[in-house]
């Protein structure tokens, strides 16, 4: 008997970003797609500007896995290319602007909202799994 089949064994699966991102088209609306202990891992598709923002209780990491990001901060900008990786402090207020899509791995605590504290018509419905 192949091990790989008895009831005891536990599948495992890698989690492909391509697929997932072929799930929606939404713009700037994060799905939930994997947790590790208190934190999420969301893909998100973003295009255009965003609103000023801050988490007051938590860092945000922006992992770009396909075009180039720039995150305003009163103070300056940062651009984020594929491949690239940045963490935003907690309570350092911020706005994201993609010019072209861009598609992002977002980590944060879970129930943490796309608009911090702002809110309003761009907040997303939090914790939506595909």
């Amino acid at each position: 008997m192949n091990t790989a089949q008895t009831s005891n064994t536990k599948k495992y699966n890698s989690i492909n970003f391509t697929e997932k991102f072929g799930f929606f088209n939404e713009q700037w609306s994060p799905k939930v797609i994997a947790e590790m202990n208190d934190y999420q891992f969301k893909v998100v598709r973003l295009q255009g500007d965003f609103i000023w923002h801050a988490h007051a209780e938590t860092d945000e990491t922006f992992i770009v896995l396909e075009g180039q990001l720039r995150i305003d901060f009163r103070d300056g900008q940062v651009l984020v290319s594929q491949g690239e990786m940045f963490i935003v402090p907690k309570g350092v207020e911020h706005k994201p602007f993609a010019k072209n899509e861009v598609k992002l791995l977002l980590i944060e605590p879970r129930g943490v909202l796309n608009t911090g504290s702002e809110g309003g018509e761009r907040t997303s419905v939090s914790d939506v799994w595909i």
